[in-house]
């Protein structure tokens, strides 16, 4: 192996990642290395990590090759810093390499700038959009306040409604958004099914993939044409970076390309370096957060305080059987469901964790625990529970001192509910 090869890592994928053998944990640390944004032209050898390129204007050599530029694609080509400069590309081209039958990879400044974007990218006025009932709150305000007015009817279904889906298609339909599992109830969407429906009809599919990522669960693998993730919690880990991607089909990457391009949207240089090097640690983080996460849903579990544990790998869990049929291990997000109780008597369990923080989103490498009221946000099924609920994101901490931690908040909340 001569020493181009050596450092250009991923020179073996194709456009559509056919004919690599590689597995997931070898391709997060080799892809979106090629020689041309690790080494130098003309040079042997080259550097581990593509470095941080920043730029605005690109300068050419004469108006011809000025001309050329602007005639031909700008894609993964030097044209002007809105279109990226290698480190963006370097990301996307991993991210892409991790869902096997992907076409490509464009990234954004935020989770919501991706669902926004790959739904804009689907939907013209007129067209009606299914919607799990179950999505992450900022999707729906942007159904209602955007797509509404737009002139896109967006009618919500029940999450678990698998191949019956069917029965809700109109001659309007466009597009289906999936989220499997939900990130407050966690229902486990059947994907192959409503895929199957979807694509007899030639109606597209978008998920939000944001809690397996493309490690456990390649959406493009089981059919979706668009998989959409809030690389601002797992894949960066470290809850200091806000950006967003959106991979598509070889049918749907260029639409979803020049949507982000008319969008202006893009991610910094920095941030980019940052999300790719919170990429090649994703395999390990992600066994020890489902490690840790599944010990103390098990031990949430059996407290006669707990009403229910919203797990999907827990055996009694709603929608265990396609989370074991379709994805190959679980995250560190899940909520329970406390034995009665009321406002009061939840804060006063959430109040007083030492390991705990309060706070939105999840996936970095701390452990987070938030009020949440799924109720709120139905309007296709009727949420309905014991008690109040408590979303938990799993970190890095000992699962015991999480486990302790929690005990003495349930303590509390006994103690306050009376």
């Amino acid at each position: 192996m001569g020493p181009r090869s050596r450092h250009a890592q991923s020179d073996r994928r194709g456009m559509s990642g056919k004919d690599d053998d590689r597995k997931p944990l070898t391709k997060l640390a080799q892809a979106g290395r090629k020689a041309e944004w690790t080494g130098m032209p003309g040079q042997p050898g080259g550097i581990v990590s593509p470095p941080v390129w920043r730029a605005s204007t690109i300068l050419y050599d004469d108006v011809a090759h000025l001309r050329r530029a602007a005639g031909s694609s700008t894609h993964e080509r030097l044209f002007y810093g809105r279109k990226g400069t290698p480190t963006a590309w370097s990301l996307a081209d991993a991210l892409t390499e991790m869902e096997p039958g992907a076409a490509g990879t464009m990234l954004f400044p935020s989770g919501v700038a991706a669902i926004a974007c790959g739904l804009m990218a689907v939907l013209r006025p007129g067209d009606q959009l299914l919607m799990t009932d179950s999505a992450y709150d900022p999707t729906r305000n942007f159904c209602e306040q955007i797509l509404k007015p737009f002139g896109v009817e967006t009618v919500y279904y029940d999450p678990t409604v698998g191949a019956g889906i069917a029965g809700l298609l109109t001659e309007r339909t466009r597009a289906i958004f999936l989220e499997s599992p939900g990130s407050l109830t966690f229902e486990v969407q059947d994907v192959p099914a409503i895929v199957a429906v979807a694509k007899e009809k030639g109606i597209v599919t978008l998920i939000d993939n944001t809690w397996a990522t493309p490690l456990f669960f390649p959406a493009l693998g089981h059919g979706v044409d668009i998989s959409i993730l809030a690389c601002t919690k797992y894949i960066v880990g470290h809850s200091d970076v806000m950006i967003g991607s959106v991979t598509a089909s070889e049918a749907w990457f260029p639409k979803v390309r020049q949507t982000a391009y008319l969008f202006g949207q893009m991610t910094s240089p920095d941030d980019a370096w940052l999300t790719s090097r919170g990429l090649r640690t994703l395999g390990v983080r992600l066994k020890q957060h489902q490690e840790s996460a599944l010990a103390i849903a098990r031990w949430l579990n059996e407290q006669p305080d707990v009403a229910r544990v919203l797990h999907p790998a827990l055996p009694d869990c709603p929608g265990h059987e396609l989370w074991a049929r379709d994805f190959s291990g679980s995250s560190g997000l899940f909520s329970f469901i406390l034995k009665g109780g009321d406002e009061t008597a939840r804060a006063a369990l959430i109040d007083g964790l030492a390991h705990f923080g309060i706070g939105y989103s999840w996936g970095g490498f701390e452990s987070l625990a938030l009020p949440v009221d799924p109720a709120r946000y139905r309007s296709a099924t009727t949420w309905e529970a014991e008690g109040p609920s408590v979303r938990l994101h799993i970190g890095l901490e000992d699962p015991a001192d999480l486990i302790a931690d929690l005990d003495a908040g349930l303590a509390r909340f006994r103690a306050a509910r009376g």
